[in-house]
């Protein structure tokens, strides 16, 4: 019996190599000027730095897989995956420009109005426009088909009245891709009557309320909506066919080393602190987690082939994004396991760039600590493991 899950193994071409060495480049120029620091999150704290996405969007970093006529690289996506991979291993503050470079834009491309793509790509392939993403609501959650905001015909457009919960970043960006109901479902098909809107962040009735984290951080809102009107030339794809249209988004969403990385400089300073010498348990729990990684990698990589061939891999991508966030939210915990009893030892060998002492010891600690609280964001964003086993279950005829 042969099985509709397709993840073949992938070999980087020598384009994607090269590309490589040229990222690892432009890092080490951007943190010798000042622009980040390495060992932190890409999606943490003080990740939102429009400067950073500018000079990515300088050196061609931005827009690589988009069609040359539509103001992209023409690049593959294997040569932007490896960018993804070392931009996230860094740390490097990428938050402004991400979801419009890796979702957003592609989205347009594909489904936008030609007034609109000519307007607004360039801004996302500059590094000075950015996006969040308008999907889950207060009663609804990952249940994209009970969605009640709503989008009515008026004069000049649609008129939006409603609330979306959750939307990572809404405070910072320039636009929304919202997910709104145009018509009731039907009967038979609960899929019906959802119909994607660019949102100009900017327009009247739209309130923005901060959803605060477990650290304190802002990265989560509430969007408002009253009476607010988005251009009819702003309706994305067909009126009442979005479905189709969000689950292609996710695809590049739900599979790329973002889904594995967000945590992964505590995997960096665990290896470090345990020195050439490790403890036979450290060493043990620190190749256990690195096998777990390459595999998630290699998985990842495969999904990126698959889209570059121009597949729309959404089973296999939900798979990888339910596997690399179940491993990223519980690599703290794992990291801790393995500490007790020599987190004072090992917090002397070298963490952190070389620093020395106590204070090596606290930035440990203080890593583990801030990773600790956003985990259980972790499985949610981007679909909760529910939903996501759904659509393997659904794909593999299990259900």
């Amino acid at each position: 019996m042969t099985s509709p899950l397709r993840l073949d193994p992938l070999v980087l071409p020598q384009a994607a190599r090269e590309m490589r060495e040229r990222v690892r480049e432009f890092l080490d120029a951007a943190e010798a000027d000042g622009l980040f620091r390495r060992g932190g999150s890409s999606m943490g704290a003080g990740s939102h730095r429009p400067e950073f996405s500018r000079r990515c969007g300088e050196a061609g970093l931005i827009g690589m897989t988009w069609r040359k006529e539509m103001g992209g690289h023409g690049l593959s996506f294997l040569e932007r995956y490896v960018v993804t991979e070392e931009m996230l291993a860094a740390g490097a503050p990428v938050r402004a420009h991400w979801v419009a470079d890796r979702q957003s834009g592609p989205l347009l491309i594909r489904y936008g109005q030609p007034a609109v793509r000519d307007q607004v790509l360039p801004a996302i392939v500059r590094g000075e426009c950015y996006f969040c993403i308008g999907m889950s609501e207060p009663d609804s959650g990952s249940d994209l088909f009970s969605l009640r905001s709503t989008a009515r015909r008026a004069d000049g457009g649609w008129s939006v009245n409603g609330r979306k919960l959750w939307t990572s970043n809404a405070h910072c960006s320039h636009y929304m891709i919202a997910l709104l109901r145009t018509s009731p479902p039907e009967k038979d098909n609960r899929r019906h009557g959802l119909t994607q809107f660019l949102v100009d962040m900017d327009s009247p009735g739209i309130t923005v309320r901060p959803v605060r984290n477990l650290t304190g951080g802002h990265d989560f809102n509430e969007v408002i909506f009253d009476d607010v009107l988005v251009p009819a030339e702003h309706v994305i794809g067909e009126v009442d066919e979005a479905w189709k249209q969000a689950t292609s988004e996710l695809a590049y969403e739900r599979s790329g080393p973002e889904r594995f990385l967000e945590t992964i400089y505590l995997l960096f300073a665990l290896v470090e602190a345990a020195g050439a010498d490790p403890d036979p348990r450290v060493a043990d729990g620190i190749g256990r987690l690195v096998a777990e990684l390459a595999t998630l990698r290699e998985m990842s990589m495969s999904v990126a082939g698959m889209l570059e061939a121009g597949a729309v891999p959404n089973v296999e991508a939900a798979l990888v994004k339910d596997l690399g966030t179940n491993w990223e939210q519980a690599l703290p915990a794992r990291v801790r396991d393995l500490l007790p009893g020599h987190l004072g030892e090992l917090a002397l060998t070298g963490v952190n760039g070389g620093k020395h002492g106590a204070g090596q010891r606290t930035d440990l600690e203080a890593m583990l600590g801030y990773a600790t609280l956003i985990a259980p964001k972790l499985t949610i964003q981007g679909g909760t493991r529910e939903i996501l086993r759904g659509i393997i279950a659904r794909g593999l005829g299990l259900r």
